[in-house]
């Protein structure tokens, strides 16, 4: 873009809107470096959540066979009609993805990666979309707030570590790739970020995905609660059943949710069952 995104903006009447979350990155050297992160090549297609002012839509499609770009604000529309001029690999759908059908959508699309500046108010929903739900998805790499990233990647018996950290360990490895400051995006946000890189077949074997997902919510339906007291009040469970459940998973009486690893809680889910 020879024109500066910024006056692009300015020119086409832009007001941000505060709910959405709005902070667009239009740093060349950053986009470039998020693409090249990411692992995509010239035969994939990418899903962009927030597309905001298209800035890394135009980044990915230049080294990409096609990109679906969702938004749901239509008043950059005629941002994105300047900003992505002279792309014809890029489809634009002003739509809510949260509200997809991704049955319906992977129906058509294939297979594909996901790569995006997630806007923050809809990250955490956004990202267990695609791992509960994302058959068809080979990867994600995502820009989250920087806190948010040390809880997707982070370590059990860390005070980040928790209910999203274990359901993502269930489809894929999870790996911050890249911190972002605050002041390489517009407007400026009051935080910092970070690039997550998630690598899809590399998660957990577990038999039966809701089960897991249920003792893992049990787990950490009260933080200030042992992971006995959690397991009596969410499966109804007499203390002594509770106690041998842990017993024969080997996990310490008193332990607490955040101090088990992605496959004690596969275990503990099988024997629950």
């Amino acid at each position: 873009m020879e024109t500066d995104i910024k006056t692009i903006l300015s020119e086409c009447g832009f007001g941000f809107k505060k709910q959405l979350g709005q902070n667009f990155i239009t740093d060349k050297n950053l986009l470039a470096s998020i693409v090249s992160a990411s692992g995509v090549g010239e035969n994939d297609t990418v899903v962009e959540v927030g597309c905001g002012a298209g800035t890394l839509t135009r980044a990915l499609a230049e080294k990409v066979k096609k990109v679906i770009a969702f938004e749901v604000d239509k008043s950059l529309q005629p941002v994105l009609a300047r900003t992505l001029a002279g792309l014809e690999n890029v489809e634009v759908v002003f739509r809510d993805f949260l509200k997809c059908d991704l049955k319906e959508f992977e129906k058509e699309t294939g297979e594909y990666f996901v790569v995006a500046n997630l806007p923050y108010y809809v990250t955490t929903p956004l990202i267990m979309k695609f791992i509960e739900e994302g058959e068809k998805c080979r990867g994600l790499s995502v820009m989250v707030q920087e806190e948010v990233a040390d809880r997707l990647c982070a370590k059990s018996g860390t005070p980040e570590y928790g209910a999203i950290t274990a359901m993502v360990a269930l489809r894929a490895e999870c790996a911050k790739v890249k911190c972002v400051p605050r002041t390489l995006f517009y407007p400026r946000p009051n935080v910092d970020s970070a690039v997550v890189k998630f690598t899809f077949g590399k998660g957990l074997e577990v038999a039966d995905r809701q089960a897991y997902k249920k003792v893992v919510h049990a787990a950490f339906s009260s933080r200030r609660k042992t992971l006995e007291n959690n397991l009596v009040n969410c499966y109804n469970i007499s203390r002594e059943r509770a106690q041998e459940v842990l017993s024969e998973c080997a996990i310490p009486p008193k332990a607490r949710g955040e101090t088990l690893t992605p496959e004690q809680f596969a275990l503990l889910s099988e024997k629950l069952k």
